[in-house]
């Protein structure tokens, strides 16, 4: 079974818990990372944290291996050390069309005044080096002989694994309203983010997608410039307990409350099959920590059916707390897996 994991509203969603979560529930044989370094994860479990930007966040079960998909982009140094932090550089899988990212390009980045200070990049040479590749200037991983060791053909290890029968988590990055063709440009990053563009850097077909599971936060947040429907200011958000600061940057998120229509547009262009809902704990203070659905305060249990109500698409995996296992599983429920 494959499953692609996507971001609904402007990143921030904490994809990286819920991928964690499926790493450790489901096993993956393959955990395939699209994107870039300039999207962080957070992933909490048994009292530790980590925070990564191009290892998949699945890493914490230690039979998955963890692939990067040929349409993503890495820094080496960058790539190495996460590895050795995950303890996961034994199974660790890198195609060879994966495209490398050097100092040159995050010193170009951090140079464009227009990028930095008025779309707020990240300045991680992702934008350049996605010029670069488009031009056929840019170096991809097998050109690096550091990196010969790691090289496979991913979309077909992909399909060698399902052809097995065995579960394959795609992770992808940032969220629908960052796309490049599907956000409000020019306020959105370097690559289309939404599952067709997911799909289209792990390299197969549609026809082998069994679900596409979309994560929305329970209030959204979005970093750097562009719309932001219902903006809170800093300091009302400081008082409501959702006051963020970026994982890769450090930059404060701004926040709004959960936005309806634009979850329903995000289901619709993604095709979602299910959605996964986070920091439910935030909104609901009693429900920190909660793994069972009817054990959630009345009023939760109430948002989350209302919500599924509008949405029409099965709520079917909620976060409750920053812990990887903090998080209510109703996919057996609600779509017999």
């Amino acid at each position: 079974m494959l499953t692609i994991l996507v971001g609904g509203f402007f990143g921030d969603e904490g994809k990286g818990k819920i991928a964690a979560y499926i790493g450790i529930n489901d096993s993956p044989k393959l955990a395939v990372r699209t994107g870039s370094i300039n999207a962080g994860h957070t992933v909490t479990y048994m009292g530790k944290q980590w925070k990564v930007r191009i290892i998949p966040s699945a890493f914490i079960n230690k039979s998955s291996k963890l692939v990067l998909a040929p349409g993503a982009l890495t820094s080496i140094q960058l790539l190495f050390n996460e590895a050795r932090e995950t303890d996961s550089t034994d199974r660790l899988l890198v195609d060879e069309h994966v495209g490398i990212i050097t100092q040159e390009e995050i010193d170009e980045e951090r140079k464009d005044e227009y990028l930095m200070k008025v779309i707020g990049s990240t300045g991680q040479g992702v934008g350049y080096a996605e010029a670069k590749r488009i031009l056929r200037k840019l170096k991809l991983a097998k050109d690096y002989e550091e990196l010969k060791p790691y090289l496979t053909k991913v979309p077909n290890l992909v399909l060698d694994e399902l052809d097995k029968g065995n579960d394959v988590l795609v992770e992808g990055t940032q969220g629908h309203y960052l796309s490049l063709y599907h956000g409000e440009y020019p306020y959105v990053t370097s690559r289309n983010t939404t599952s067709s563009g997911i799909l289209s850097e792990l390299g197969i077909g549609p026809k082998y997608v069994d679900h596409v599971l979309i994560v929305f936060k329970s209030y959204v947040t979005r970093v750097g410039g562009g719309p932001l429907e219902g903006e809170i200011p800093w300091e009302e958000a400081e008082k409501m307990g959702i006051a963020e600061t970026a994982t890769v940057t450090g930059r404060k998120r701004r926040s709004a409350p959960f936005n309806v229509k634009l979850a329903k547009e995000a289901i619709r262009i993604n095709s979602a099959t299910q959605v996964a809902i986070t920091k439910l704990d935030s909104l609901f203070k009693e429900a920190r920590n909660v793994r069972e659905f009817n054990k959630l305060p009345r009023e939760a249990r109430k948002w989350i059916e209302d919500l599924e109500a509008e949405l029409k698409v099965p709520i079917t995996i909620i976060g409750t707390g920053e812990d990887t296992l903090a998080t209510i599983d109703l996919r057996r429920e609600k779509i017999g897996e």
